[in-house]
């Protein structure tokens, strides 16, 4: 395999809370919510992931309380769209500060730090 081709794919795989973390991520970036498609589109742009992968997962966060799902007629259909709630904040905050703790003693790690003196 090149290595032109390995930079197009995840060495890393994507657990399912961090998954559920770049959905919310995702889905809060407009206010008002956005659409399935459309959320598949702008996971794939960090993510590869299917969207027989990113149905369940939105249902999951709807059955949590992080997302909430409406209907809205576009182009003489139903479109049905997620919008984040307080709670679903409350746990991309969450995601948030876990993601930050985690990349970091990873990074030390990677970096070589000292053990004894991080700062993580």
């Amino acid at each position: 395999m090149s290595l032109a081709k390995k930079e197009e794919q995840m060495v890393f795989h994507t657990g399912a809370a961090l998954l559920d973390a770049i959905v919310l991520a995702v889905v809060s970036m407009e206010e008002t919510g956005t659409y399935g498609y459309r959320i598949t589109q702008d996971v794939r742009k960090v993510i590869d992931v299917s969207e027989s992968t990113l149905y369940p997962v939105l249902r999951r966060l709807q059955k949590d309380e992080c997302l909430e799902v409406y209907d809205r007629q576009f182009e003489g259909r139903n479109r049905r769209y997620y919008k984040v709630t307080e709670k679903g904040i409350a746990q991309l905050d969450f995601y948030r500060e876990e993601w930050k703790n985690y990349t970091c003693k990873i990074s030390d790690i990677f970096d070589g730090a000292d053990r004894m003196n991080t700062i993580c």
